[in-house]
């Protein structure tokens, strides 16, 4: 269901002077005139949203322009999140309405019912007293009635109950696509930024605590940049998109991978130390090396992706910032060597 947000609600004068800015703006930064990339340059031009015209500011002071990928991320961020918001804020006046109306049907069941009840009993007494069959029928007639307006009642709450089962279905089915895309990424699948910071602070504690041990691999796709700048961000998103589905495919059981940020990736390991965590890296590292881009438009193949990897373990010395320090530093570390390989990290014995 599609959702009219307060702050589109302009004139025409108004909307077409930010519609035209907005179209300029893409076709200038040679942005696709998509829906999502429109929103976030019309809710720009339309001042409506100081937080995200802020960060569009910030990142054309220090890029000259926005990427494609930019955009998706600002909508996501600030956009499609206040949607997802509304839709749930609907959801819950829809169940608030649906019980309402299902328990007034209920009420009115009830007291028909014990009004029935009671039409039984005073019948049963004046039955006792009945001495010609014109007072029986009478009876009889008086039961039939009340017996039928308590089975119109009924079948009116059958009848609530079937719809309020329906909305109560479409409602399930959209907190579960909200629940979902609150902790997925948009554009690869993999789970966001915020699952990442969320599952690896509840490892982390759980280690703390119970004196475990789990490992974490930061990784990077090589020369990414040249993908975008050669042939484009379509292209670059095809690589994303690409690294991710290998890490789907690889990463099983409770292990997570998640997108760190822009060309870069986080497996957390569970459980697993890092020798262990070392051979998913590699075994990773080989998979991702086999996968080559191929231009969709053209068939044309725009060579291989390779990956450098960083592994580190949890020794229970350090927070997560620590970790993710020391893990970021093997994966330049893997960089500076040369790329497309796989290094450890210093323990924070070593660092220290």
């Amino acid at each position: 269901m599609p959702i009219m947000l307060d702050y589109y609600l302009h004139d025409m004068d108004a909307a077409n002077d930010f519609a035209r800015k907005a179209l300029g703006r893409m076709k200038k930064d040679g942005i696709p005139a998509v829906p999502q990339n429109y929103e976030v340059w019309y809710v720009y031009y339309a001042n409506v949203n100081p937080k995200l015209r802020d960060e569009i500011n910030a990142i054309i002071k220090e890029n000259d322009k926005l990427t494609v990928r930019d955009c998706q991320d600002l909508y996501e961020k600030y956009i499609n999140s206040g949607q997802d918001k509304e839709t749930v804020q609907r959801a819950g006046d829809q169940i608030r309405a649906t019980l309402n109306d299902v328990s007034g049907v209920v009420r009115n069941v009830k007291t028909v019912t014990a009004d029935y009840t009671g039409s039984l009993q005073n019948v049963k007494n004046k039955v006792t007293e009945a001495t010609t069959p014109a007072e029986m029928k009478s009876f009889v007639d008086e039961i039939q009635h009340d017996t039928e307006r308590l089975l119109q009642y009924s079948t009116q709450l059958e009848k609530r109950l079937d719809e309020s089962s329906i909305i109560m279905d479409e409602l399930k089915r959209d907190i579960d696509r909200i629940r979902r895309e609150a902790v997925t990424d948009g554009l690869t699948g993999l789970a966001n930024r915020k699952s990442f910071d969320e599952q690896i602070a509840r490892i982390w504690r759980d280690c703390k605590k119970n004196g475990g041990t789990f490992s974490l691999l930061m990784v990077d796709i090589d020369h990414f940049k040249n993908f975008n700048d050669n042939y484009g961000h379509l292209i670059g998103d095809q690589v994303l998109r690409l690294v991710a589905m290998t890490m789907i495919n690889k990463v099983k059981g409770q292990d997570m991978a998640a997108r760190f940020g822009g060309e870069e990736f986080a497996v957390i390991l569970p459980e697993t130390n890092i020798t262990a965590a070392f051979t998913v890296a590699e075994n990773l590292r080989q998979a991702i090396e086999q996968k080559e881009i191929i231009n969709r438009s053209t068939g044309k193949q725009l060579g291989r992706i390779t990956v450098s990897i960083g592994a580190a373990q949890y020794y229970g010395l350090e927070d997560v910032e620590g970790l993710i320090t020391r893990a970021d530093r093997a994966l330049y570390k893997a960089k500076n060597k040369g790329r497309n390989q796989v290094a450890k990290a210093e323990t924070p014995h070593d660092m220290a």
